[in-house]
């Protein structure tokens, strides 16, 4: 059985049910080609049984990693980029409180994040925090050469060994990497540096339910053994019937593949909880690297509602028509908030008094699923009844799966990424890397045409 339940039925408007279910046979062969490893990228399909294969020994390691590093840090620096750092944060910043001071409350260290631009002030401003702090760094690079995290580390390792000398800051540095090769393996291995190992078999972007994700999870003090747990339930749950009927992973895929095919080409994934901005993140890189290629694909987007719907709201509303919306409904929040009465009712609210904030949230949520409908964008729905370790780890699991049902549909490779090289060459050109002489003159060469 599954916690996430999917609905279609507001995109029925838009496309002819036949149309989704008659491409069961297509999902069959898709599924088949996952499983047996036959289809597009198939040495990169680690994750499909990721979840069942995870020993608890490993999940006992890196709790023990975690604890020794939460007990030295009020901070931990995670430095990585894209799927080296986003499945990480996006399960982190759903499970947390919104505000720093609560995070601090709870008595484990407040993660941050680098490596993940090449901003000179945020670095800057980083280092500041980490004057006054005691912190600790996972690092998160198969190569260790990548720039944006290697040039952060580089940074923060030279900052970490000058604060406590370089025999302390290698008890306080972990680094999540290749298993034999690479600069940051060489590195860990001459600093002694404790390591995880990246698998060979795991793209970035699948990687959250691997110890890149795993031990920053586990150091902001939640429970990896119940987000593996979830995984694993979806992972079950996913085999057991491939219909479209039954099985949403196999309906979403299909529907959103649909959609494309019938002008819309734009998903926009909307939540109505902000602690799920970084999921919708995590999501926005999984497909569009997934999937953009061969000048194909949905573009991916995202929203935060009901904040957007005084921003973005007027476009999905009347703009284009060539996009399709997503809600991740949470049916239970954390908390019981009323809205209270008051005399004076100047503010014309006491229609709501006594009434839940999640009441008038649900309330807006429906409105404008109506609203936009009726505007001409179809609407998809996944519920999920919670945020929580084991609801994430379902959720994460079946976003996996159905990327990779939806990539073969659209007869791709959901597992490389090969445009992601072309700003590195130009970038590596403008700034004179040794090896890229010829790169660096026919570029100078364009820019002063």
């Amino acid at each position: 059985m599954s916690n996430i339940q999917f609905d279609y039925s507001k995109a029925l408007g838009f496309i002819d049910e036949q149309e989704v279910l008659s491409l069961q046979d297509t999902i069959n062969t898709n599924y088949k080609a996952i499983y047996d490893k036959t289809g597009k990228g198939n040495d990169f399909l680690g994750w499909v049984d990721l979840p069942s294969k995870t020993d608890t020994s490993l999940l006992k390691q890196i709790e023990q990693t975690a604890n020794s590093l939460r007990a030295k840090s009020e901070v931990c620096v995670v430095i990585g980029i894209g799927g080296s750092y986003l499945g990480a944060r996006a399960v982190i910043e759903a499970l947390s409180p919104a505000f720093n001071l609560l995070k601090k409350k709870k008595g484990n260290p407040v993660i941050l994040y680098a490596g993940h631009n090449i901003s000179e002030d945020y670095l800057t401003q980083l280092l500041q925090v980490l004057n006054e702090k005691d912190y600790s760094i996972v690092v998160i690079s198969k190569s260790g050469t990548t720039t944006e995290p290697a040039l952060a580390f580089r940074l923060l390792r030279r900052h970490l060994e000058e604060k406590y000398g370089e025999k302390e800051a290698a008890t306080r540095i972990v680094a999540i990497t290749d298993k034999a090769r690479g600069a940051l393996k060489q590195l860990a291995t001459e600093k002694g540096y404790q390591t995880y190992v990246v698998p060979d078999d795991v793209g970035g972007r699948y990687s959250v339910l691997t110890p890149v994700g795993l031990l920053p999870i586990a150091i902001a003090g939640f429970d990896i053994n119940k987000l593996i747990a979830g995984a694993q339930q979806m992972e079950s749950f996913v085999k057991e019937d491939y219909s479209i009927g039954k099985n949403p992973v196999s309906a979403y895929a299909a529907v959103r593949n649909v959609l494309y095919n019938n002008g819309k080409s734009v998903e926009i994934m909307v939540n109505y909880e902000p602690n799920l901005y970084f999921f919708t993140e995590w999501w926005k890189q999984l497909y569009g690297e997934s999937e953009g290629k061969e000048n194909k694909g949905i573009f991916p987007a995202g929203v935060s509602n009901t904040t957007d719907l005084h921003s973005m709201g007027q476009y999905i509303q009347e703009g284009v028509r060539n996009l399709f919306e997503t809600v991740v409904s949470v049916k239970n929040p954390d908390n019981t908030l009323l809205v209270p009465e008051d005399a004076d009712n100047l503010d014309k609210l006491n229609y709501l008094a006594g009434k839940r904030i999640n009441e008038v949230n649900k309330m807006a949520e429906l409105g404008t699923t109506i609203a936009h409908v009726d505007g001409g964008v179809p609407n998809l729905r996944i519920s999920i009844p919670e945020i929580s370790e084991s609801v994430l780890g379902e959720l994460i699991y079946f976003y996996e799966m159905a990327c990779a049902v939806s990539g073969y549909l659209l007869d791709v490779n959901p597992f490389d990424q090969p445009g992601v090289e072309a700003y590195k060459r130009n970038m590596f050109a403008l700034l004179g890397k040794p090896g890229f002489e010829s790169e660096t003159e026919a570029i100078k060469k364009r820019l002063n045409q």
